[in-house]
């Protein structure tokens, strides 16, 4: 998720350990490309986050991420896919230990993780948002309200709305971090937090859930952060050994993106034309730098 800058605030070795959804062998290094050509599985991970990357009530894995996912596994003739799902702070981690090869959690291109991880180009753009209680009693519709009142906004372990808000100068006993998105409706409607800060389009997607119980800010203000909107590019994460691997992704992205049936999928997901047309404009080389 989202752009700015993205650091953990909690230490994602001590999260729960992932669920997998369908358990395969061990690997004994990273994912190599010919490797998994060879196994004809490509072990894949989410952090249940819609409309990024999910797993529906059927145990289907499902959100932009996936979606594209697939169809690059195919392209690429791998046969199967095994999901994984996890939290969010601990899908780098996991790459890292090979737990399994590949993230489709549309995760933002940032500085910090390219020193991590390896990534391919962009899949998707998105914008920020902000959920409030239903009426908005704070009257909030921005993230900068925060640095200048004593109302609190939160933000989920391992999200990039951390270092926005802290470009933004929002103090940190202002800030509650919780674990997962799930928790985000609760943290609002019980006075935990004035307002949630995540994409838009999880906003929108919280919002549809709260039943009533709360809404995105009307007429949100895009945070600033020196000078620019912020705005946030995701794509798919692979561990620094697996080069081909990323490198054979980013060959079959591209064909893809060019496609109607690339457009259908963010668009059945809530991506707007916007969005679609600036996952274009930046290369993960431009998003990478500091």
């Amino acid at each position: 998720m989202k752009s700015a800058l993205k650091t953990s605030a909690l230490n994602p070795w001590l999260l729960a350990a992932a669920v997998t959804c369908a358990l395969g062998p061990a690997a004994a290094q990273a994912a190599d490309l010919t490797a998994v050509r060879a196994s004809g599985v490509l072990r894949v991970a989410v952090a249940n986050e819609i409309p990024y990357g999910f797993m529906d009530l059927s145990g289907e894995a499902k959100g932009v991420g996936p979606d594209v996912a697939k169809h690059i596994a195919k392209a690429l003739g791998i046969a199967k896919i095994e999901w994984t799902t996890t939290a969010f702070g601990s899908l780098i981690p996991g790459l890292q230990a090979d737990r399994y090869d590949m993230v489709a959690a549309e995760m933002a291109i940032l500085p910090q993780r390219c020193e991590q991880v390896l990534y391919s180009e962009p899949n998707s753009s998105y914008g920020e948002g902000l959920l409030v209680a239903q009426g908005n009693p704070k009257n909030l519709h921005d993230y900068e309200s925060f640095a200048n009142s004593d109302g609190k906004i939160a933000v989920m372990a391992g999200a990039d709305q951390l270092e926005i808000l802290q470009a933004l100068k929002v103090p940190a006993n202002r800030i509650v971090t919780i674990a997962n998105n799930a928790d985000a409706i609760s943290t609002v409607t019980t006075g935990r937090a004035d307002g949630y800060a995540a994409t838009s389009l999880t906003v929108s997607q919280l919002a549809e859930k709260s039943k009533g119980k709360a809404e995105a800010a009307s007429d949100f203000k895009d945070p600033v952060v020196d000078g620019q909107p912020v705005r946030s590019w995701g794509g798919f994460a692979f561990s620094k050994d697996s080069e081909s691997l990323r490198d054979a992704v980013n060959q079959e992205l591209a064909k893809f993106k060019k496609t109607d049936d690339w457009k259908k999928i963010m668009s059945s997901y809530g991506f707007s034309a916007e969005d679609a047309t600036q996952s274009f404009e930046r290369s993960t080389a431009q998003l990478c730098t500091k």
